[in-house]
């Protein structure tokens, strides 16, 4: 591994530290490279915070003259929450800048890279740039899209099951992967559920950290277009710092909705064509709000209905070794399906886990298959990064 990659993988090391609570901006590291050594390390932390170059330069102090940055993407060169990392790279005399991606941002004026390069400083661009744009794959996608990047999660049986006839799906997997999924939800900026889901098991949609540690709570958004959902349901009344929005279809009772909203509950109205959120719709919605990523866990028609729209970027499959041994479970995916294999839905450059006794199948539907409108290509990060 030549030195340009060795110190950037640091970089994205660093920059996974932040994921969950930089939102609506990327994540992002950078460490200060002196002589082959390592003299300065940072990592965005927070919205409104120092970026990452600037927590590596003020880390390495008098040592960043003359050194290098490793910075995982471009740098900003605008006025924002913070002052312009270009401006403190020049001022610590920097003189080489190594990054992995430029910014997709297209309503971020002037480049960081050419900034830099037209005042002396010598930058690199494309080091490890796959990995890093699959790191904030939901960042670059709400950029280029305006929409939130999709992630469907599903826990099944080894014969496709959800849950049970009777509805009972508590615990189909096991604790490692149940802990892996706070983690998704940390990560995520909402959290969206069928009404079907919450009348049947009545979640709270929040975020639950192995070891007690913090965790931030996602947007909860439960589709529901007549308004069937309980008064009395956790995601109304559980305190949370997140909201709870409730999509339903244009023209509902303004009577019952009155009685559904209160303070931190909301419900907006959304096309529903069929009786079914539209959820070109829905995106649009939700990605103004600032959401950049949507985590998706049921039920079966929601999963089957955001597949069919090809609205799915990614999806993970928690597969427990169990059976229910009869064909009148709930399914993963219910409602018509095709009619020959050649349609179906497949996924790629996937990868394979073990939680505990149960497998995680990571993937993202193929283009034209019911994938979703990401553009990046190519293969998953390594280290394991998109798992």
């Amino acid at each position: 591994m030549n030195p340009d990659e060795r110190f950037m993988r640091r970089a994205l090391q660093l920059a996974a530290r932040g994921r969950g609570t930089t939102s609506p901006n990327p994540m992002v590291g950078a460490v200060v490279v002196r002589r082959g050594r390592i003299v300065g390390e940072g990592f965005h932390q927070a919205a409104g915070g120092p970026h990452a170059e600037v927590r590596a330069i003020e880390a390495a102090g008098e040592r960043a003259r003359g050194a290098e940055l490793y910075v995982t993407l471009e740098p900003c060169n605008h006025l924002g929450r913070t002052p312009p990392c270009t401006h403190k790279i020049l001022a610590a005399g920097i003189r080489k800048v190594v990054i992995a991606v430029r910014d997709p941002n297209p309503r971020v004026p002037g480049g960081g890279a050419d900034f830099l390069a037209a005042r002396g400083v010598e930058v690199v661009l494309g080091v490890l740039e796959e990995a890093a744009a699959r790191l904030n794959e939901a960042f670059f996608k709400h950029c280029c899209t305006g929409r939130p990047f999709v992630t469907v999660k599903c826990a099944a049986t080894l014969d496709g099951r959800i849950a049970t006839r009777t509805g009972d799906a508590r615990w189909i997997t096991g604790e490692k992967a149940r802990a892996r999924v706070h983690e998704l939800r940390h990560a995520a900026d909402a959290i969206l559920v069928g009404v079907g889901t919450v009348i049947a098991d009545d979640p709270q949609l929040t975020t639950r950290r192995a070891g007690g540690r913090p965790g931030k709570d996602p947007l909860r958004v439960i589709l529901d277009p007549g308004l069937r959902i309980p008064l009395a349901a956790r995601v109304l009344n559980h305190r949370s710092s997140a909201e709870t929005l409730v999509v339903a279809a244009e023209g509902v009772s303004a009577a019952t909705r009155e009685k559904i909203e209160r303070p931190g509950v909301r419900v907006i109205e959304c096309p529903a064509p069929g009786g079914r959120i539209d959820w070109s719709a829905l995106l649009a919605h939700l990605g103004g709000l600032g959401v950049m990523s949507l985590l998706i866990e049921g039920g079966s028609r929601v999963f089957a209905s955001a597949f069919r729209a090809g609205i799915v970027d990614k999806a993970y499959f928690f597969i427990a070794p169990i059976l229910f041994a009869g064909d009148d479970g709930v399914p993963v995916c219910s409602g018509p399906g095709i009619d020959a294999v050649g349609g179906a839905i497949r996924l790629q450059r996937t990868q394979l886990r073990r939680c505990g006794e149960d497998l995680l199948i990571a993937g993202y539907p193929a283009p034209g298959g019911g994938g979703g409108e990401t553009a990046l290509g190519g293969s998953l990060p390594p280290g394991g990064e998109g798992l």
